[in-house]
């Protein structure tokens, strides 16, 4: 990472750069997630579908703000925001999203999974980022409170009157889109 030749009044460039690095890896989270969301809304099917694939554009719209504001963020602090896809690939600790076609309650389960990750990784940055700079942990709280309730909607449909998660207790995307749909 580019050293910072600047940053925002009151906080240091140590500081400044730790939160760069940490914004960047929610930035290549946050586009992958976007890209997947998208992926499903094309790729579902069965009778479900139309649930599911109207369900799926506001959160890619919500996503990609959060992309945004994300980047915004990075370049406010001094550095230099990277969204290309062959930086994501490199530096992401996550394989690609596994399900092609299949039906919407297996793309749900499947999804469950990729807003855990990415959630639980939001969380960890909320935690890195107190003692960093409180702006950037402000941001990342707002998008972890949008991010829950994007996977609410999605477990609402793998949910059964006992609460219980049809896709519970899988743990791959595959596992998880074959619980669902069973």
């Amino acid at each position: 990472m580019a050293p910072v030749h600047y940053t925002v009044p009151g906080l240091d460039e140590k500081a400044a750069t730790a939160t760069i690095e940490i914004l960047q890896q929610r930035l290549h989270a946050l586009n992958d997630l976007a890209l997947t969301l998208k992926h499903v809304h094309w790729n579902v099917v069965g009778p479900n579908f139309i649930a599911v694939h109207t369900m799926l554009d506001p959160q890619v719209d919500g996503v990609r703000e959060m992309v945004d504001d994300v980047a915004e963020r990075i370049a406010t602090l001094g550095g230099s925001p990277n969204g290309t896809p062959g930086k994501l690939v490199a530096e992401r600790s996550w394989d690609d999203y596994s399900v092609g076609r299949a039906d919407a309650l297996a793309h749900l389960g499947a999804l469950d999974l990729v807003y855990t990750g990415v959630i639980g990784d939001h969380r960890a940055a909320i935690e890195t980022t107190e003692e960093l700079d409180p702006v950037t942990q402000d941001m990342l709280i707002a998008q972890s409170g949008e991010l829950e309730q994007y996977q609410w909607f999605v477990r609402a449909h793998l949910e059964n009157s006992d609460g219980d998660l049809s896709s519970a207790g899988a743990r791959t995307e595959v596992q998880a889109a074959r619980e669902a749909g069973a």
